[in-house]
């Protein structure tokens, strides 16, 4: 218990880290120019500087930027409204790709599926005329040999005859 509360504990900050993404200044303020800092105790971090009242809209230097526990500074501002709402519309519009995509995909194969449909049922009519076929060459075969056990039949009884009827009479003769 005590390792799976501590490996769900460790990958809840993996995963709090990887999703923390500097956002882009909006495109009408200057960027900010920023400095490398390390990361310094929670007790000891810097405090913000007061802008002056006959500038408000002055934006503080880099190096007067607050910084928490983890090195990240604490003015990251959140998504605007924009941005929200410009995130949204490519999420939509990758959603309808997708969807598009899927939807061809979709009448490929249904086609396709079709076609093997049509493709086994001429296949079977074939197969079904093939098996007549095969029937009816079967009994054309069987009424052959009989035709034939019937010929040898009548050919043996009719050479029978003659080669009975030879020796009769040559038995008469030499009496």
């Amino acid at each position: 218990m005590r390792v799976v509360v501590s490996s769900l504990l460790g990958l809840s900050l993996i995963c709090s880290t990887a999703w923390a993404v500097e956002t882009a200044p909006a495109p009408t303020a200057p960027a900010p120019a920023t400095q490398a800092t390390t990361a310094t105790p929670p007790s000891q971090t810097q405090k913000p500087q007061t802008l002056p009242a006959n500038k408000p809209g002055t934006v503080p230097a880099a190096g007067n930027v607050d910084v928490d526990a983890y090195g990240l500074p604490l003015e990251t501002k959140p998504l605007t409204a924009e941005q929200l709402a410009k995130n949204k519309v490519l999420q939509e519009a990758k959603v309808k790709a997708l969807v598009k995509d899927q939807a061809t995909r979709l009448q490929q194969l249904e086609k396709a599926n079709l076609d093997a449909l049509s493709q086994n049922q001429e296949l079977q009519l074939k197969n079904d005329s093939l098996g007549v076929q095969v029937q009816v060459l079967q009994s054309e075969r069987s009424a052959q040999m009989f035709l034939y056990g019937a010929a040898t039949i009548a050919v043996g009884v009719l050479l029978g005859f003659l080669i009975a009827s030879y020796v009769y009479t040559k038995r008469r003769r030499q009496w």
